[in-house]
């Protein structure tokens, strides 16, 4: 099984460590990951938008669950969700107890998990 990880996109990486222990975390419960952010737009190679969003539905056509973080908001992370829903893939919607979830991800969404820590993610996503 794989999970495609969609998180917003920051030039300096700075979201790297939520990146890797949300992957970690589907890991240990049985999925490969793919995370665009991660695997593509940190690699000093650059995409023109339509490049990028071409490879973002390949690889979410790929995947079998999609795993939005949106502690932080980014246009892209919805058009992701509304992508995976389009195509009949499982959403679950994770983020900060602090974060706004607008009720269109919640309702497009199989679940949605709150964590007070990052940290947390890992027993949260434990009980997919």
């Amino acid at each position: 099984m794989k999970a495609y990880i969609g998180i917003k996109y920051y030039e300096d990486y700075r979201n790297k460590e939520i990146i890797n222990k949300i992957s970690s975390a589907l890991e240990r419960n049985g999925y490969g990951t793919s995370c665009i952010v991660r695997d593509i737009q940190n690699h000093q190679v650059k995409y023109n938008p339509q490049e990028l969003m071409k490879l973002t539905f390949k690889e979410i056509d790929e995947c079998d669950l999609v795993v939005i973080d949106l502690s932080e908001k980014g246009v892209g992370l919805g058009i992701e969700a509304g992508y995976a829903f389009a195509r009949n893939i499982p959403i679950i919607t994770i983020a900060d107890i602090r974060a706004d979830i607008s009720e269109t991800l919640e309702g497009i969404s199989r679940k949605v998990i709150f964590y007070n820590n990052i940290e947390d993610i890992d027993s949260l996503l434990s009980k997919l």
